[in-house]
């Protein structure tokens, strides 16, 4: 029945309007829809304190530029985005290692000579500045530049170790460097893809010493393309991504083996460290997060979409990763994951 009297409809709209007022007074927010903390068209993937709003291709390249695989990816302490890539056949600019603001703004790239083995990439932040470390899987190099490309070091190819024939047999993939404290300027350098061994320098570039080499025992690994100190423990030790035998295992200083991760990981790459977080993207079609005693508290993006990896980018699928090659946090801690797909890719997962 429609109400008719306007006493009482009065009075109905008095009280609501109170209760309004009371309720503003309190600081809730009657009848307001919240805004979601994400862009609808995004999708949010992971659980728990670990969500993200998973944000494609992020990075905006010029008309000039085109990604190739991208393989390794730092950030300095401006928050820059480097990124390097093997630089796309249809690409008018021959430069492998592209800059991008925090927004995803472009801002400089520079590297041509990197183009078809930019691999990894490690930023150290040292007393005289800040530098990136290379890997060129290609040419046998590993160098120490500036943000801005200068060389500073050129480090030599160990054939002090005696277990190459040439240097076109050592294939190095990425570097781990102490850049402060009781252990600074040792170098470390995985040859990922060339004979898996682990070889280490000292601050001024001389080799020290190899461990690892090929198989599948105790202090063996077969095609280690990461590498990476772990501070977590409190005593520093060199984590390696022990890809095909699809496990990290953990060394000592000196070389020795320490021990072995084998649960949730099925082709590790590289890392990245948050506080007691280590960050792993899997070449198998997902990123995954472990705790300080490497249990896994998250696994992001999980796909089964491998074979898409050299398809256009139209047939990609929104939240699930293809081939995650590298990873990395950034100061607020989202995530950036670069693929190993022919046109690139530069995810970023915004913590939600």
């Amino acid at each position: 029945m429609t109400n008719t009297n306007p006493t009482n409809e009065l009075s109905r709209r008095t009280v609501l309007q109170t209760g309004v007022a009371a309720m503003a007074a309190a600081g809730i927010a009657p009848f307001v829809r919240a805004a979601p903390r994400w862009d609808p068209k995004n999708p949010v993937i992971g659980t728990g304190e670990h969500q993200y709003e998973c944000i494609h291709d992020w990075a905006v390249l010029p008309g000039t530029h085109a990604f190739g695989n991208t393989h390794g990816i730092a950030f300095d302490s401006k928050g820059n985005c480097h990124i390097k890539h093997t630089v796309n056949a249809s690409s008018s600019s021959a430069d492998a290692i592209c800059v991008f603001d925090p927004s995803g703004k472009f801002v400089r790239s520079w590297g041509a000579e990197y183009r078809g083995g930019a691999h990894g990439l490690t930023l150290s932040k040292e007393k005289d500045g800040e530098f990136l470390w290379l890997a060129d899987c290609n040419r046998s190099v590993v160098q120490k530049t500036t943000l801005e490309g200068k060389v500073v070091i050129d480090l030599a190819w160990p054939e002090a170790s005696g277990l190459y024939n040439n240097k076109g047999e050592y294939k190095p993939t990425n570097v781990a460097v102490f850049p402060s404290g009781p252990h600074a300027g040792r170098i470390y350098v995985a040859d990922g893809y060339g004979k898996s061994w682990i070889h280490e320098f000292n601050a001024k570039g001389e080799y020290q010493r190899s461990f690892g080499g090929p198989g599948n025992n105790r202090g063996q690994v077969r095609c280690p393309p990461g590498i990476g100190i772990d501070m977590r423990g409190g005593e520093p030790s060199i984590v390696v991504a022990d890809r095909s035998n699809r496990r990290l295992q953990y060394f000592t200083l000196d070389g020795r083996h320490m021990n072995f991760v084998t649960a949730e990981l099925r082709s590790p790459c590289h890392f990245d460290f948050r506080g007691d977080l280590i960050l792993i993207p899997d070449l198998e079609a997902r990123v995954t997060l472990f705790n300080k005693k490497n249990e896994m508290v998250a696994q992001l993006g999980d796909g089964t979409n491998f074979g898409l990896r050299d398809k256009p980018r139209d047939q990609f699928i929104p939240g699930k990763f293809i081939a995650p090659h590298s990873a990395a946090f950034d100061k607020d801690g989202n995530i950036y994951v670069v693929e190993w797909v022919e046109v690139g890719r530069v995810t970023k997962l915004r913590k939600v």
